[in-house]
């Protein structure tokens, strides 16, 4: 089995194994760190001497072993390290995908939104504190800080590993949904940086999905966020040259959108939308489809983008769908409706000196022809993202319009 492949399997089974552990043990902290060391184990002994019959197996017998040795060498612990040392490591490894468990325990709610973040992709998505630290741009120390005193925080409010039922299952599943969105979101649009995409979160992010729905087939808006993933991701070839500049929706290449992620994206709306709730990820899903139906930018549905969003509006109020409805708004009714609409988010401290809001009216001022306001919103615009890719961008845009 090649490198590359047996990464795949490690990734895949990481968190499997780390349920394992959990629930084994009930020590988070110890369980992560030493499955963490059986995995590095593996990716030494494996290419060199072969994957074993059982590698989930293997690595719960290595990490339970690792995390034994732990116990025992922390002094400062040695009650718990006497009853833990008396643990047998079981010959019979139990059967059983607790890597849902897991995600719902790393989404803590009590954690922050970076914390459930970081320790997910950690934990859940098996990627090293290094990697995670990279992608988001902290240093290292940082980023181990931050997922220690995450496990801290878990262990100090007692929390139990397993699902929980009812209201607070249903409550935990949407903080999961966001977390994994937040990931996407990350690794689909950089918000900072030299480059705009970070393909290896958004893919990271479209993983756990899959793995989430595979759990949840029935649950619609787990089944929405991965298509709306999907019909997102789809679109990665065409967003950027070859330089690496930015390309808006209107001017992408849509022979290059990825039709194989399109069309499994849109059975997954259609999925979606057949239940009797409609939660916001379905909706955005349903308006990602509906320009994934677009052969070209001018045939876009623009009366039912815009009816989709007010929809999207009523039932998750948010500045940002506001703005995007005010696109939509913008292209059936013209550039001053829209222009109007993004008025009324001017006294809404959440998109003060937003990038996105002065892009967005800069791109509707030119379309009135006044030239002179679109060139000071695109240069601010440029001036308020942190990423390099959008800020080449919007000065592009500042310089077109100026001549």
């Amino acid at each position: 089995m090649t490198a590359p492949v047996i990464e795949d399997l490690l990734r895949e089974l990481t968190p499997q194994v780390l349920g394992a552990l959990v629930r084994r043990h009930s020590r988070f902290e110890g369980c992560e760190d030493a499955v963490q060391e059986a995995v590095l184990a593996a990716t030494v002994q494996w290419p060199a001497e072969g994957v074993p019959d059982n590698p989930r197996g293997w690595l719960v017998t290595v990490a339970s072993r690792r995390l034994i040795d732990q116990m025992r060498s922390d002094h400062a612990r040695r009650e718990r390290e006497s009853a833990t040392a008396t643990e047998v490591v079981p010959e019979n490894v139990p059967d059983t995908d607790d890597t849902l468990v897991l995600l719902f325990l790393c989404c803590h709610p009590t954690l922050t939104a970076a914390s459930q973040t970081a320790l997910t992709l950690r934990a859940v998505g098996g990627l090293t504190t290094a990697e995670i630290a990279r992608a988001f741009l902290v240093p290292e120390a940082t980023m181990a800080a931050r997922i220690s005193r995450a496990k801290q925080r878990i262990k100090a409010v007692g929390s139990s590993f397993s699902l929980p039922d009812g209201a607070e299952r249903e409550e935990r599943l949407r903080v999961v949904l966001h977390v994994l969105y937040l990931i996407f979101n990350e690794g689909y649009t950089a918000s900072s940086g030299s480059e705009l995409h970070r393909a290896d979160l958004a893919h990271e992010a479209v993983r756990l999905a899959r793995m989430v729905h595979a759990q949840l087939p029935e649950d619609g808006e787990v089944t929405g966020l991965l298509a709306l993933m999907l019909l997102t991701d789809a679109r990665r070839e065409a967003r950027t040259t070859e330089a690496g500049d930015l390309v808006p929706l209107d001017e992408q290449d849509r022979t290059k959108w990825d039709r194989g992620l399109i069309d499994e994206g849109i059975e997954l709306v259609k999925a979606s939308l057949a239940g009797l709730a409609l939660g916001p990820y379905q909706l955005q899903a349903a308006i990602a489809a509906t320009h994934a139906d677009a052969v070209t930018a001018e045939e876009t549905d623009w009366s039912q983008v815009h009816a989709l969003y007010l929809v999207l509006e009523r039932i998750a109020p948010n500045p940002m769908v506001t703005l995007n409805r005010a696109i939509a708004l913008a292209e059936t009714e013209g550039p001053q409706a829209g222009l109007a609409l993004l008025s009324t988010l001017d006294g809404d401290e959440r998109m003060a000196g937003h990038h996105r809001l002065l892009s967005v009216r800069a791109h509707l001022l030119e379309k009135t022809g006044d030239l002179a306001g679109a060139c000071e919103h695109y240069r601010r615009a440029a001036k308020s993202t942190a990423s390099i890719a959008e800020q080449r961008y919007l000065e592009f845009r500042a310089s077109r319009v100026r001549t």
